[in-house]
Formats: structure tokens, sequence, C-alpha cells
């Protein structure tokens, strides 16, 4: 199976360009009152696989076929896209779930009425342990507690924005296992490309990021693998192509030419192997994520390690469209991250849960989009997942689930 595959990567990627060719000339978009009314695209992105549609889109040229030119612009941190969306400096951005949510609330910065137009990826993300926990027998959630309840002193751990995706995860993985984030360990905020460093220097005990600063903390011998988030929550929402509610009122047919670009794009990455190691070879680039290529690779192809070798094939790997599965802005989704953000004490108060989500998520915009990119819709803004702790959310009545945790600030 190896021999084989490495034998596709290597020709497929040479056979790319061919399989391209005909896109930019074949014009998706009307050029009456379809056209995008704003040509160039300037969308923010941290150098993180999952930014790969964005990029990709751009670099494919898949951009031009729906009449805009995408510029990918790299960012340091998540607070650094938060407000370059918010002061208009970025039209739109790789960026946090919870961010455009918590930006949306006004509980992570200042306040402004923000709008997701898809979901980017799912799956990919890590919750990466220190060595020194690792030889000390904490690999896991269950040794991890024990651990931190016969080892008494501050643990310290790393997350990337506080309303954001890799906190959520964090929080609920460490709850599961009787660990309150908020009394039992020091939170820290670092920004992705930190993360490995920080961990070197011996500033965390353990942190939770996107590929491929998982992965790279294995391959530089300095963290394991504690857990994934796809064994948190199974093709959970990640990344979004967020933007403000301004942008997509001015520039309706603009925010749905984006969407339609890094849609097809997303569709193109998971179409194949050849397609997987093509993007990896592209943001490997210092422009981009900037690192080697087989530290990216490895994990977008389900080929998994925990730095204790055990080694596993995972499929549900970081998926960018799996049959447009990814990319639908769920309702139920955006409400999550609200449940969480009350339960962990960043929403005072129970919001309009649905309400909130059905302004942010932009669904008839996607749907537009969608069709353009010929795309399949799901047929309900809901869906019911099963996570870690066996807890069901479905989105029917969010402050009850909300209020539900035994664990909370």
């Amino acid at each position: 199976m190896d021999v084989t595959r490495r034998t596709m990567l290597k020709t497929g990627a040479a056979m790319t360009a061919g399989a391209l060719g005909g896109l930019a000339t074949q014009g998706a978009w009307a050029a009456g009152s379809d056209k995008p009314e704003k040509e160039e695209v300037k969308v923010g992105f941290i150098p993180l696989t999952d930014c790969a549609s964005v990029v990709m889109a751009s670099v494919l040229g898949i951009d031009k076929k729906y009449g805009i030119k995408i510029v990918p612009t790299k960012e340091a941190s998540w607070a650094g896209v938060r407000d370059k969306l918010v002061n208009g400096e970025l039209d739109a951005a790789h960026v946090l779930y919870g961010l455009i949510y918590g930006v949306h609330l006004g509980v992570s910065g200042p306040k402004k009425d923000m709008a997701m137009l898809m979901t980017l990826n799912n799956n990919g993300q890590a919750i990466t342990l220190s060595k020194k926990l690792a030889d000390k027998g904490a690999v896991d959630g269950p040794s991890l507690a024990k651990l931190m309840q016969s080892d008494k002193r501050e643990y310290v751990f790393a997350q990337t924005f506080p309303t954001g995706t890799h906190a959520m995860w964090l929080y609920y993985w460490l709850a599961s296992y009787g660990i309150n984030p908020m009394k039992d360990a020091k939170i820290i905020t670092v920004p992705p490309p930190q993360m490995v460093a920080n961990m070197r220097v011996g500033n965390m005990d353990g942190y939770c990021v996107g590929e491929p600063w998982g992965h790279r903390a294995i391959a530089d011998g300095i963290g394991i693998t504690g857990v994934t988030t796809q064994d948190i929550w199974r093709d959970h929402p990640e990344k979004v192509l967020g933007t403000t509610a301004d942008f997509v009122k001015k520039y309706p047919n603009t925010a749905r030419a984006l969407t339609a670009a890094v849609l097809e794009a997303g569709k193109w990455i998971d179409a194949s192997l050849s397609n997987k190691n093509k993007m990896a070879e592209t943001i490997a680039d210092k422009s981009y994520v900037n690192t080697s290529v087989d530290v990216i690779n490895q994990r977008i192809l389900g080929r998994y390690q925990n730095g204790l070798g055990k080694t596993w094939d995972d499929p549900n790997y970081m998926k960018f469209y799996n049959d447009g599965a990814v990319n639908f802005p769920y309702l139920s989704d955006g409400m999550w991250f609200l449940t969480q953000h009350k339960r962990w004490g960043l929403l005072k108060d129970d919001v309009d849960y649905l309400g909130v989500a059905k302004a942010i998520n932009q669904i008839d915009l996607y749907k537009d989009a969608a069709a353009m990119a010929k795309v399949s819709v799901p047929k309900d803004a809901m869906r019911t997942s099963k996570l870690i702790d066996g807890a069901t959310w479905d989105g029917k009545n969010p402050q009850a689930y909300a209020a539900s945790f035994k664990i909370k600030a």
C-alpha cells in the first residue's frame, strides 16, 4: 500500500497543472448583475495546514474562474486576524470558528457584526503533551488526570485564542477527565507557529493547536499526541471563511464568488492523493506555513504517530470537502461554540443561540456559491454529534445543554 501511495504521490503532482489547465477560462459568473463588486480580495491566514483551500484557490487560479483575485495574506496571530477583519484591512480570513462568534458578541475584543461564509475543514487538530509529562506516565486524558492529582504543582496548557476552537477542544477534553481548566490549570494563549518553540523551552505542559504543529513536536522529539480532536468530536467544524456582516452587505457577489472559489479548491484537495501531496508541497513554502513537506503530508493522508511508538491510519483525518459535508455552515455547529462560551464563563448569560447562529452563518449565500461550484448541500441546517464524554449535541435545547455540564467555570 505504501509503495503504491508513494508512486501515486510522485506521478500525481506532475499531472496537476494539466488537470487544472481549463479552469480559469470557464467563467462561472455572469458579467452582468452577478459580477463581483470587488475583484481583488485580501484573505488573511495563519500558518496552518488548514489554510490550504484559501491558498490553493489562489495558487491554482480557481479564483479567476469566479471573477476575483484572492490575495492570501500571512498573519502572525489570531488577535491580529481579528483586528484586521474588524478594521477592514482584511476582506476575509481563514479563521477560528469561535473567534467569529466571540467578536460578534463582543466577548473576544471589539464587538462587530460578523459573517461566516463556509467551514473550511473538519478534524485535524491535536492536543500535544510534553515529553516530560509523558516520562511521568501522562500520555492521555486518564493518566494526565492521575498525575495532576498525585504530583501537585501548577500545570500550564496553551490554546490559540480565548473563544477559539483550540481553547474549546482543550477545555472539553480536560473536563471529560475531571480536570477543570479554569481551576486546576493555568491556561495561556500562544500563536500557533510559536507553540513548538514554547514547549521546547519548557513554558508549557501541553497545547492544543492545528497541524502541522502537533506533528512537528513529535518530529522534533519534544512532545507526544495525547488526543486528536477528531477523537474528541468526529468531523468537528474547525476553521471557517470569516468576514464582517458589512462586507457581505456591501459586496454580496464578491462574497459568493470567494466562497465558490474556496469550495472548489477544497474539492480539489480532497479529490486525490496526488492533489494532497501537491497541496503539502505548496503550503510548506516559507510564504505560507514555512515547514518541511513531510511534517504536513503525513497527517493529511491520515498517517498518525503519537511519539511513543504507536502508529495508526486515521480515517477521520483533516478533510476539506468530503462531498460538501465539510463546508456547509450548520447552525448547530455555531451554536455549540456558544454553549461552550457560556459553560466557561465567556458569556455571562444565555443568548438567543439559534438567532445568533442564523445572523452569522450565511446559509443562503453559501447555497448560491455551492450551486456555482456544483457542490451538494445537506437538507438540514442542524446535525447531531456525539462527543468524547458520551454527550450528544443536536442543537435542539442549547440552554439546557450549556447548563448540563458538571465541570464549568
